[in-house]
């Protein structure tokens, strides 16, 4: 059996059923794969139904209906599949769509997922969508939002760009039906589709330019010496998509010249970048990074229906609503990344960490940590900790770090799950982006596992904090 064999597997489990439940997460790629999912299980007729959950634990299990239709976990489930035994769910029942680890579990629930083929690069979205396809080709329209679920849950990125089937398959598949539109040497900015092209440079991070990078005045000199038109005759200003061709070569010449007059390596100055051609100019929904954080903020905010609507099309009153939260959501992070900042961190040998308690929702905070790191020491991955609304006696941890210290053998999906484990807690996610859930009274030892078994990781891979 192969990881094709397991995709057509899934797909004549939910083509025998009578009704369908879809069980998923709130992030980017979650809704992506809810929307993909729900529409091609649609599209045959058969009875289907949501519920978004923002983790898989004893506390959210009894969402999940016990009745008669197929469970499909997407996005989760690989990793808790032990509630899904304790709850009495036979395999006919259960249907796991996933990229996480796996767990062990005495009853061999369906699955598939690309992990375990050595597919590290491709999100749940991605599985979700060949599913979809084997299910009916017709539904390669959807293969668009396979792509935003992707880099969404940052597959792209290590990479400069998707890869292995992800990009092989799922992107050429949106470029053949022209939803997608690849720029396959573009700059490796964020917000090119509707920020301010000064504002662009100087809020990235990756990679980081000394001088532009964290200064706006910077970023707009720059621009302003090397010649770049930055505003239109009526004064608005250019995004990078509205910048001339030449334009945007002078710019990246520059910004190479720059950084390598600073010692700098080049190979994270340039991404493959995917766009949406249909989609209208100077929105989020013009490119699959900022599709994606107009994703993460309506599920960080308790709405994920309103972003899975805008995947089938809703550009209405569900784009209005995402509009508002995406604001928030940006305003809100911002606030938390100067707390970072203002606050501090306390810094061990192998990381530095903050608690934040209750002043942010458990939603975001792992995206402030990873906003912050450019700020802080960016050798050292960061920890944030802050209080659970719904259950004051545990803990939620997020995790940051950067490619450099991934490449350097830190694995923080495996440092939260073991140290977690430990104390009665869990955790998941990826190398460079993880989190768990602790007991209250296990934080300061929790913190200094976790800065150890990162001393293991450097070690074991012949490097250190440097």
């Amino acid at each position: 059996m192969g990881f094709c064999d397991d995709v057509k597997a899934a797909a004549e489990q939910i083509a025998a059923a009578e009704e369908v439940t879809i069980i998923s997460h709130i992030d980017a790629d979650g809704i992506s794969c809810e929307a993909i999912l729900s529409q091609a299980i649609s599209r045959m007729e058969i009875p289907v139904r949501s519920v978004f959950v923002r983790q898989l634990e004893p506390l959210t299990m009894p969402q999940v209906p016990a009745d008669s239709s197929l469970k499909i976990f997407s996005d989760l489930g690989a990793g808790q599949q032990n509630l899904m035994l304790d709850r009495g769910f036979s395999e006919k029942e259960i249907l796991i769509i996933d990229h996480h680890v796996s767990q062990p579990c005495e009853r061999p629930y369906t699955q598939v997922n690309c992990l375990p083929y050595g597919y590290t690069r491709m999100s749940a979205a991605g599985v979700s969508y060949l599913v979809a396809k084997e299910l009916d080709g017709v539904n390669t329209d959807l293969a668009g939002l396979a792509v935003i679920g992707n880099v969404g849950d940052m597959m792209a990125r290590e990479k400069c760009g998707l890869v292995g089937p992800a990009r092989d398959i799922i992107v050429e598949d949106g470029v053949r039906y022209g939803s997608v539109e690849v720029r396959r040497k573009d700059l490796n900015c964020y917000g090119t589709a509707t920020r301010p092209l000064h504002l662009s440079l100087a809020y990235n991070d990756d990679p980081f330019i000394k001088g532009i990078s964290n200064n706006p005045e910077g970023a707009r000199q720059f621009l302003k010496r090397i010649g770049v038109r930055q505003q239109a005759p009526d004064g608005r200003w250019y995004v990078w998509e509205e910048i001339p061709v030449e334009d945007k070569r002078t710019i990246i010449s520059a910004l190479a010249e720059q950084m390598m007059a600073n010692g700098q390596k080049l190979d994270r100055l340039l991404a493959e970048t995917y766009g949406f051609p249909f989609e209208t100019p100077r929105t989020p929904l013009r490119n699959a990074q900022e599709y994606a954080t107009m994703l993460n903020a309506c599920g960080r905010w308790s709405k994920p229906q309103t972003g899975g609507a805008i995947l089938r099309g809703d550009r209405g009153s569900a784009y209005r609503d995402a509009e508002h939260m995406l604001n928030n959501h940006r305003a809100i992070i911002r606030d938390l990344l100067q707390f970072i900042i203002d606050t501090g961190v306390k810094e061990l040998e192998n990381l530095q960490w903050l608690h934040v308690g209750g002043r942010y929702p458990d939603t975001i905070v792992g995206i402030g940590a990873g906003m912050a790191l450019s700020r802080l020491n960016s050798s050292k991955p960061i920890l944030i900790m802050c209080e659970v609304p719904e259950d004051r006696s545990l803990t939620k941890v997020s995790m940051r770090t950067n490619e450099r210290v991934v490449e350097r053998g830190v694995d923080l999906q495996q440092a939260l799950n073991m140290a977690s484990a430990e104390y009665g807690g869990g955790g998941g996610g990826h190398r460079i982006a993880a989190g768990a859930y602790i007991p209250k009274t296990a934080e300061q030892e929790f913190v200094q596992r976790v800065n150890r078994i990162l001393g293991e990781q450097f070690a074991a891979a012949g490097t250190g904090h440097r």
